[in-house]
């Protein structure tokens, strides 16, 4: 009976499931296909497209449902936590039953890993791309669902994070990051506060030169293990947390080539590098720097009374050949400079495992989770994000100046500040100031949310592991309110 039931919902299905887009429509339309009136205000403007492409709404309404999953994940972790111990207190299980040796119990609840699967952040938006596309899929058929994941959509950017994460969290370049960073943290004479500091300081101007992933990655590790590990309280974690996402969305603003946000629009708008430090970058240096001396005052008595603990990887202070470190480089340098190029970063990479293999005693295990999870995540908001213009573009070509700086700003908590820089170069006639005011208010609200900067989900996976239940978006958000605050009068008052 089930056989025939099963074909009975395929051959129902299948006029749906195989419909296509008819010759010349496009997934999704064209911006200029609206045809907006020219003196409607955004309200009508939104409701004519949504009229004029009902799935507009569809495709906002699950984003916005994936980023409230986000909120939710703290609370889907504890369920799954509770549901994994009475598992155990069921079958009492022995902890020590690890035939397939990956450190965990064989016998597991299955309910439980699902649950966590749902708590991982980094897994959110993939988890509701396949909402999206299933979606996609019954409104407007397969074709055009495979033909806006597979072609219309742009994954460079969430290939070339896995890779540059695996390459920077290296030993050979963490420990030339952290001989680098223990000159500076050497002035404070190497106490925890001086390590602080100098972290929260130095890396995040790397952003503007070895890209901000990178930036983020040796900043996230290093923070782990001269901060994070000496137990600080709950509410410096996430004010040191909320600090790195803020300095780390901004100091990559000093080039024309580093930050995500700039890349999508340089080229556009004829930036280079001295326009970019002249307009952008002074003003983050002295936001970061601001930032982190207020943060250091409030935080003055803890921060003085933390006391350096043993190291706990040794192999990290055995030397590395010079050599050795130089090629790393070499290889970091060239994905950098092959970002917009998968097939060359990508290829590039794989070399660089034949290296580390025939180098392997003087590497660290190439760990490829985090950096993946992060991908993944990436891929999933892109691929949600294409679908938002509708709404976005208008939103942003209504405001002023000073409107657009904070509406940029607060957008950008809710999707990724490059996908809003991306969309700004589609409004016409922006002045400079309304450029300025756009790419300024995006990374000005990078550090708000984790779906906020293109890195930040890299730095969260680092570090998430020192928060019990996970880091809460709520604590998040208010670590970073205050560093959010003195950026945006850095770019508007100094």
């Amino acid at each position: 009976m089930y056989r025939y039931l099963f074909l009975a919902v395929v051959l129902l299905a299948a006029p749906v499931l195989w419909a296509s887009a008819t010759p010349g429509d496009a997934f999704p339309r064209e911006l200029s296909s609206y045809h907006d009136a020219a003196s409607a205000g955004i309200w009508p403007v939104l409701k004519a497209r949504a009229a004029a492409e009902p799935f507009n709404v569809v495709a906002t309404v699950i984003f916005l449902l994936a980023v409230l999953h986000t909120f939710a994940t703290a609370r889907i972790r504890h369920w799954a936590h509770e549901i994994e111990e009475r598992h155990r207190a069921t079958l009492q299980l022995r902890t020590d039953v690890d035939r397939d040796n990956d450190g965990r119990p064989d016998e597991v609840s299955f309910p439980g890993q699902i649950l966590h699967f749902f708590s991982e952040v980094e897994a959110v938006f993939g988890i509701w791309a396949v909402v999206l596309g299933a979606a996609i899929v019954w409104f407007k058929g397969l074709d055009t669902a495979v033909h806006y994941l597979g072609q219309k959509v742009n994954f460079t950017e969430p290939m070339f994070v896995v890779i540059i994460m695996a390459l920077a969290s290296t030993r050979p370049v963490m420990r030339l990051a952290e001989q680098s960073l223990r000159l500076v943290a050497a002035l404070g004479g190497g106490r925890p506060v001086a390590w602080w500091f100098s972290i929260l300081t130095i890396a995040p101007l790397l952003g503007s030169f070895i890209t901000e992933p990178a930036a983020m990655t040796i900043a996230a590790l290093l923070l782990a293990k001269q901060f994070y590990e000496l137990k600080p309280s709950a509410r410096l974690m996430y004010a040191t947390l909320g600090l790195l996402f803020v300095n780390i969305s901004i100091g990559g603003t000093m080039t024309h080539f580093a930050a995500p946000p700039v890349l999508m629009v340089a080229h556009a708008w004829g930036w280079d590098m001295t326009y970019m430090f002249t307009h952008f970058g002074w003003h983050a240096v002295a936001g970061i720097v601001l930032s982190n001396v207020v943060y250091f005052l409030a935080f003055r008595k803890e921060l003085l009374a933390l006391q350096p603990t043993p190291a706990g990887d040794t192999r990290l202070e055995e030397p590395v050949p010079a050599w050795v470190t130089i090629v790393h480089l070499v290889f970091l340098g060239f994905t950098v400079w092959m970002a917009h190029y998968p097939v060359l970063f990508i290829g590039g990479f794989l070399f660089f495992l034949a290296f580390a293999q025939a180098t392997a005693h003087h590497q660290n295990k190439v760990d490829l989770r985090s950096p993946l999870l992060v991908g993944f995540f990436l891929a999933g908001l892109v691929i949600h994000g294409g679908l938002q213009a509708w709404w976005i573009q208008p939103v942003l070509g209504s405001l002023g100046e000073l409107p657009l700086y904070f509406g940029a700003t607060v957008l950008t908590a809710f999707n990724d500040n490059a996908l809003i820089t991306y969309l700004a170069t589609l409004v016409p006639g922006f002045t400079e100031e309304f450029k300025f005011a756009v790419v300024a208010g995006a990374v000005t609200g990078g550090g708000l949310t984790v779906i906020a900067n293109a890195p930040n989900p890299a730095g969260q996976s680092i570090l998430q592991r020192y928060f019990p239940d996970g880091v809460s978006p709520l604590g998040l958000l208010l670590g970073a309110l205050v560093p959010t605050m003195i950026v945006v009068f850095s770019f508007l008052v100094l």
